[in-house]
């Protein structure tokens, strides 16, 4: 065996190993991971060549503001009507789930598919992707990436407080 060879051959027993008989679409995974991998590699190269640089402190202010930007903008990817069309190659629709939100479950017809459905109709797996997101605009566009920040900010505090309000409602 060549020693490419070698390395399929023990990335496919190992793999099949970790499956334990389980569909888990590893190589979707890895896909996944070397584009995320890859972009944010080429946005720090980017940046370094174009001149710019991280911010020299970041807040707790831009914390919390990034923190609840990133909530919204993940549950409105994930779960929002509306964005059904950008899931649907990946997905499949399984019925509402709560206020304003769809339950969708990822395709399985191949592992990059799967893997991207998966990505797609979890929050907290899309997290880490739009809070890079947002890190990266802190440094090329701090302006620009506060406001749309602050836009999403304000309607994360808008669904807390219509949830509020609809659960003191209910006491009455």
């Amino acid at each position: 065996m060549t020693d490419a060879s070698t390395i399929k051959h023990w990335a496919q027993r190992e793999a099949e190993t970790y499956r334990n008989g389980n569909d888990r679409p590893l190589s979707g995974y890895l896909a996944a991971m070397s584009g995320y991998a890859a972009a944010v590699t080429g946005a720090t190269l980017l940046g370094r060549r174009l001149g710019f640089r991280a911010p020299e402190q970041i807040t707790p202010w831009d914390v919390a503001l990034l923190g609840l930007a990133t909530h919204r903008v993940t549950r409105t990817v994930t779960k929002d009507a509306v964005l059904s069309p950008v899931r649907a190659p990946f997905t499949t629709y399984a019925g509402l789930q709560g206020p304003a939100e769809l339950r969708e479950e990822a395709r399985t017809d191949s592992h990059l598919r799967h893997a991207a459905g998966e990505l797609l109709t979890c929050p907290f797996c899309l997290a880490q992707w739009v809070a890079t997101g947002f890190a990266a605009g802190l440094v090329f566009a701090p302006r620009a990436a506060r406001l749309v920040a602050a836009t999403f900010a304000s309607i994360a505090i808008s669904d807390f407080l219509q949830f509020g309000y609809t659960a003191m409602q209910r006491k009455d």
